[in-house]
């Protein structure tokens, strides 16, 4: 019987990470934004390889990253909450859609901030050695 339970405890498990994908497939699929991050991530992905990025550089992008389509995902699913329940529109749902879109920002400007402290100094060598 233990094993039993045990064993709809991974199922359970596997059919959330399937839900989390869902999740996920759903924020690319219908949000601009979520896109552009994702293009950014690869854009600065690509850069940090060519500069070859150590492991403190990479962990701090992967958690400025992660920081950025957490805000997102948290985004996308609060403006999902607030259209079902509040169709119509109301100064409430208006307030839950604009401050879930600032932390969106908050998260946006820090990853550019990461980007530019991790980045920018290599790139600025580079360019400061081919064209001064």
């Amino acid at each position: 019987m233990r094993a039993m339970s045990s064993q709809r405890r991974a199922v359970s498990r596997v059919h959330a990470f399937g839900h989390a994908f869902e999740g996920l497939a759903y924020a690319l699929r219908t949000q601009p934004n979520t896109r552009i991050h994702s293009a950014i991530l690869l854009a600065v992905v690509l850069v940090g390889l060519w500069l070859g990025l150590g492991f403190t550089d990479w962990a701090l992008i992967a958690l400025a990253a992660g920081l950025v389509f957490t805000a997102e995902l948290l985004n996308t699913g609060i403006e999902a909450v607030v259209d079902l329940a509040s169709p119509e529109l109301h100064p409430l749902a208006k307030a839950a859609k604009d401050v879930a879109a600032g932390a969106v920002l908050i998260a946006a400007l820090t990853a550019v901030a990461v980007g530019l402290l991790v980045l920018g100094p290599r790139l600025w060598a580079i360019i400061a050695q081919v064209f001064f």
